[in-house]
Order: C-alpha cells, then sequence, then structure tokens
C-alpha cells in the first residue's frame, strides 16, 4: 500500500503544477511597475530644449491650471512610433502633450517628428535620464496624466494604443 502511495506523489505534483499555471494564465497578475509619484507633485526639474523652435521644459509649466499629459519617448523606441498616431488623436481632441525625450540627438527627434507627427507643445532633453528616473518611469514610451496643480494622477506603461485614448481623455477631465 506503501508503495502505490509513493507512485501517485509524482503524478499530484504534476497536477499541482498544472493547476498553478493555469490559473495564471487564466488570471494574470498585474507585473508592471507604477511610480510612486501617482498623486504626488511633479519632481522639479529644468530641461533644456530638445530641438530648435520648441521650448524646453521645467516643472512650473505644468502648474497653470490646466491638466496636461507629459510623455517620456525617444526617437529610437519602435514602440514610440506605434504610439506616434494616438499622441496626434490626443492632441486633437484637445489635450496639451509635453514630452521628454530621452537619451536622443536633436536630429533625430527633429526627423521623427517630420515623419510621424508632431503632437507637443514643449519637449525637454533628458540626456542622462535624470527627470525619467525622478518620476519613476523604467522605459519608453511612457505617458503621465498631471493635473492643473502639478500633480501626478495617473500612469501609463508602454504605447497608447487607439483603445487607451478615451481613458486617457476622460483622466484628463477628471484631472481639471
Amino acid at each position: 500500500m506503501k508503495r502505490s502511495l509513493i507512485l501517485w506523489v509524482p503524478f499530484a505534483v504534476f497536477v499541482g503544477v498544472a493547476i498553478l499555471v493555469a490559473s495564471a494564465l487564466v488570471a494574470p497578475a498585474d507585473r508592471s511597475v507604477k511610480s510612486k509619484l501617482i498623486g504626488q507633485p511633479l519632481p522639479e526639474f529644468a530641461l533644456d530644449p530638445m530641438i530648435e523652435g520648441k521650448p524646453g521644459l521645467a516643472t512650473p509649466a505644468f502648474a497653470t491650471g490646466r491638466p496636461r499629459l507629459l510623455n517620456i519617448f525617444a526617437s529610437w523606441c519602435v514602440p514610440c512610433i506605434a504610439e506616434a498616431p494616438h499622441l496626434m488623436a490626443l492632441k486633437d481632441a484637445g489635450a496639451t502633450i509635453d514630452a521628454i525625450a530621452i537619451r536622443d540627438e536633436p536630429d533625430a527627434v527633429a526627423a521623427f517628428l517630420a515623419r510621424h507627427g508632431d503632437p507637443y507643445r514643449a519637449i525637454g532633453d533628458d540626456a542622462e535620464r535624470r527627470v525619467q528616473l525622478n518620476l519613476g518611469s523604467a522605459g519608453v514610451p511612457e505617458t503621465f496624466v498631471i493635473d492643473g496643480h502639478g500633480r501626478i494622477v495617473m500612469q501609463h506603461i508602454g504605447d497608447i494604443r487607439a483603445e487607451d485614448v478615451p481613458e486617457i481623455l476622460a483622466a484628463l477631465e477628471a484631472a481639471e
């Protein structure tokens, strides 16, 4: 009898592992890293302009009484290309969008905007990623909804897709 029980142990272990894997596939956990600054004021920063004809970016620009988006992007970022038309849709819907270019070159950013559209009011140059890291941003692209008092109210990790546009517009409206 003892021997027959020992034969069933590997099968029971296999079934247990299969159930664990199946449950993870059915209801995956949110493994994204969110900024701990949600609900907090933007960290203080002042970035030089990235390209000619657009101002740089500094914290006081976000405390104007109107909510806006802060998009973290780079010209070398493939998902940034994918989100470009959706940023244009947000701009067309009335969103004010500022940007921080990460480890980029002015000529590359200008070419990116000429090719994929320019939704940005201002673009700051974060060559060392200091501001990006202070925001709790881990990669590109990422977009933050900032209320009119300069507080972060939402973070969207990854590229913005068509189905994300209504949620982001609603967050902007709620941040007024």
